[in-house]
């Protein structure tokens, strides 16, 4: 599903089965030895679909260890993003020459548990959900919010190192597969012009909601 949310020059892996645990690197198997069994399998499944995404752009594979704030640690040259949820995993990746930056989520297609919604939304956003769910009831904009604010962490902090917080960006979704988060606070400067936010896709479908930020070069 990733890959339609993707432009020229990012490759991409998704997978609804896990890869063995035996697809890691010895770094990477040490910094999970101690987790439990589904954590094991997250963290070794996302890295092999990375390393696959690593393949068809002819880079070598590589450990992907967690940096800062539980940020990977790509190699030199490289951007990319991971993510994964209850039977889902995908990675992205490409050259930094021709991508500045990706941020993809993967959330299931549900309602927001109870009291999230309060937590990670500013005012403006509410009234759009609002407005959202009346032209549209099928779809779960709380959950698409959620997952659109992790995206835009997900691209912002390669660029910047710094956190973001919820309030910090305030999303716009579209009906027609896209949204627009504007920064609430000073943004990276990226080929010389500071960025006031991010545009991004959305797509739902097998029981999951995907959202992605990808900046060209």
């Amino acid at each position: 599903m990733i890959e339609k949310l993707m432009p020229a020059g990012v490759a991409s892996r998704d997978t609804f089965t896990d890869a063995p645990e035996s697809t890691m690197f010895p770094e990477e198997a040490e910094r999970v030895s101690k987790a439990v069994d589904k954590r094991r399998r997250e963290f070794a499944t996302v890295r092999h679909c990375a390393r696959q995404a690593f393949a068809e752009l002819g880079i070598p594979p590589a450990p992907l260890l967690n940096g800062e704030r539980g940020a990977p640690q790509w190699p030199a040259g490289v951007v990319g993003s991971m993510t994964h949820c209850a039977g889902y995993r995908a990675a992205v990746v490409a050259h930094s020459s021709d991508i500045h930056t990706l941020g993809i989520d993967a959330e299931p297609h549900g309602p927001l548990p109870e009291g999230v919604l309060g937590v990670i939304s500013r005012d403006e956003e509410k009234k759009h959900l609002e407005d959202l769910k009346a032209a549209d009831s099928e779809v779960h904009w709380d959950r698409m919010l959620f997952c659109a604010k992790e995206t835009v962490y997900k691209a912002w902090y390669p660029l910047t190192n710094k956190w973001l917080g919820f309030e910090e960006a305030s999303i716009t979704l579209g009906r027609d597969g896209t949204f627009q988060a504007k920064l609430m606070v000073p943004g990276p400067v990226v080929a010389g012009e500071q960025l006031d936010g991010f545009d991004g896709r959305w797509i739902v479908g097998d029981g999951l909601v995907i959202t992605a930020i990808a900046i060209p070069v």
